[in-house]
């Protein structure tokens, strides 16, 4: 079981530059963690101190927001392309 990561371009220093990784992870938190544990300090980024996903990222699982399906629970299946984009501030 395989799913992509893709890495937006303002955190691709903590991940050597790679912009798109592999993870064998069955839901979001996982692949979270599995993120962490190879590129340490990317889980700040993306969670907040409630280790609930911070409300400036947006995850997308298929192109679909995980805000409207299950969270961090939202399950990964094999081909899965999961999708961390950073909103842009602006005024």
């Amino acid at each position: 079981m395989s799913a992509t990561i893709r890495i937006p371009t303002p955190l691709r220093k903590l991940t050597n530059n790679e912009e798109v990784v592999e993870t064998s992870a069955t839901n979001i938190g996982a692949a979270i963690l599995d993120l962490q544990t190879r590129f340490p300090g990317i889980q700040e980024r993306l969670l907040d101190s409630n280790g609930e996903v911070r409300r400036f990222v947006n995850v997308y699982v298929n192109e679909e927001d995980i805000r409207f399906l299950q969270n961090k629970e939202t399950p990964l299946k094999d081909g899965d392309e999961v999708s961390i984009i950073p909103a842009i501030a602006g005024g």
